[in-house]
């Protein structure tokens, strides 16, 4: 997300950030570059005005003007304007009410509201320790009930059962009052994709609100629709009390239009980005985290809290204990890694959090490639145990049954071998005394510039 705005940005930046001293008509000229990047990426007119004027006039008073560094200075400005019109901070779930808190997800059709229910609810188990109930009264589309009772057993909540004859507002009572029999803190209501032009379907959605009174009523949109989806979500508001927004597929958005328009224009923040297809794919929006990301800062916090909540903790420590006993990092150890990064939102999802990623070029950020990690594992998953022990048996015949088991071809099997190769020794540096400062050394070499190390 945000690649396009993040390079003409960073491009700005690098102009100002060596000048002694800013002038009225540096000001001018930096505004008239930033002013085309927001528009570039689809960021609503109204937000793009009044963020440049905004720059403009802090820039052209004393903070700047008598800074040592004031290209820093103006970068902080920018920085600071972009937390605001996202709006300052996180926005939690307000769910202090007596349970179980009603959550309505409510939206367009296509923008990701089954999916979200689901990721909401293992967000809610998983970080907030809630028992979750999930209800779908989208009675239009059957295969949404079915979607969602799938979508309810892979992340571990509960699903209450409907079915497309019954009303949406009847389907909702029944799902709270199970809810408040079984002692649930949270019913996730999933509802049908509508218009904001369909009377009905908006009457039908204000009947459902009044009958579950939510707590949170979570308007579901795709981020790629840009500007307009910021204009979607006040046409929807305008006829229900939203309380937030979860901004879906901001994983494909290289512009970042809508992020930046929503609180403007909705006076609603945005409370959760859907930042993948899997249900683990979901985070809180941060909007200090996000600007930092915008400017080619990183967001370290969240790549922390990432690994935190995603790492498996007793893998990662019986891989450290076996290094520091000597014995060796074998393919099964890299299959494993692989996973776990994957886990994490691939390569592309982890660079995207890094400091110093703007600078690296285009050409190197192409070359991550997340469906490579895939066949990596596959290869290795073609493996018998003795090989993934012992990959020096690998040779000519076995390299054949692997691509085509695999398959793939035989030069794909030899890159995984050289990159196991590489990976070994790297860990071998770990295993030893001061071997992550050794491994470190070892890569800042290999490493493209602009990385952390």
């Amino acid at each position: 997300m945000f690649e396009n705005l993040t390079d003409r940005l960073n491009r700005v930046i690098k102009n100002v950030r060596g000048q002694g001293r800013l002038t009225e008509d540096n000001v001018k000229d930096t505004m008239r570059e930033v002013r085309m990047a927001l528009l570039e990426a689809d960021v609503a007119l109204p937000v793009v005005k009044e963020f440049t004027d905004r720059v403009r006039e802090r820039a052209l008073g004393q903070e700047v003007m008598t800074s040592l560094s004031p290209g820093q200075a103006l970068i902080k400005i920018v920085n600071d304007e972009l937390i605001t019109v996202m709006g300052e901070a996180n926005e939690a779930l307000d769910l202090s009410t007596k349970p179980p808190a009603v959550v309505l997800m409510a939206g367009l059709q296509g923008s990701g509201k089954t999916t979200s229910a689901a990721k909401l609810a293992r967000w809610l188990k998983q970080s907030q320790k809630k028992k979750v109930l999930l209800v779908s009264a989208d009675v239009y589309r059957p295969a949404a009930i079915e979607q969602l009772k799938t979508l309810s057993g892979e992340v571990e909540a509960e699903f209450f059962p409907s079915e497309a004859s019954q009303k949406p507002v009847d389907i909702a009572k029944r799902a709270l009052d199970y809810a408040k029999r079984h002692f649930h803190d949270v019913l996730i209501v999933d509802t049908a994709g509508r218009l904001h032009v369909d009377q009905d379907m908006m009457a039908e959605i204000q009947a459902l609100h009044k009958a579950v009174s939510p707590v949170e009523t979570l308007f579901v949109v795709d981020s790629m629709t840009g500007q307009d989806a910021a204009n979607t979500a006040k046409a929807f508001h305008d006829a229900l009390p939203l309380t937030g927004v979860v901004l879906t597929k901001t994983d494909g958005d290289a512009r970042g239009g809508a992020a930046l328009s929503i609180r403007h224009i909705t006076g609603k923040p945005i409370k959760f980005l859907g930042v993948g297809e899997k249900t683990t794919a979901l985070e809180p929006f941060h909007p200090d985290r996000v600007a930092s990301r915008i400017l080619g800062m990183g967001d370290v916090l969240s790549l922390v809290e990432e690994i935190e909540q995603k790492v498996d903790r007793d893998k990662a420590e019986k891989l450290a204990k076996k290094l520091q006993k000597g014995k060796g990092f074998d393919l099964e150890d890299f299959r494993d890694q692989l996973l776990q990064m994957n886990n994490m939102g691939g390569l592309a999802g982890l660079m995207d959090k890094l400091p110093g990623m703007g600078n690296i070029p285009d050409e190197v950020k192409n070359r991550v490639n997340d469906k490579e990690m895939g066949r990596l594992v596959a290869i290795i998953n073609s493996m018998t145990p003795q090989e993934r022990r012992f990959p020096a048996v690998i040779k000519g015949s076995r390299k054949r049954r692997i691509a085509v088991g695999s398959g793939t071809q035989i030069q794909d099997v030899n890159r995984l071998l050289k990159q196991f190769t590489q990976m070994q020794k790297m860990m071998k540096k770990v295993g030893k005394k001061g071997g992550m400062k050794n491994l470190m050394r070892g890569m800042r070499g290999r490493m493209p510039p602009g990385m952390p190390f």
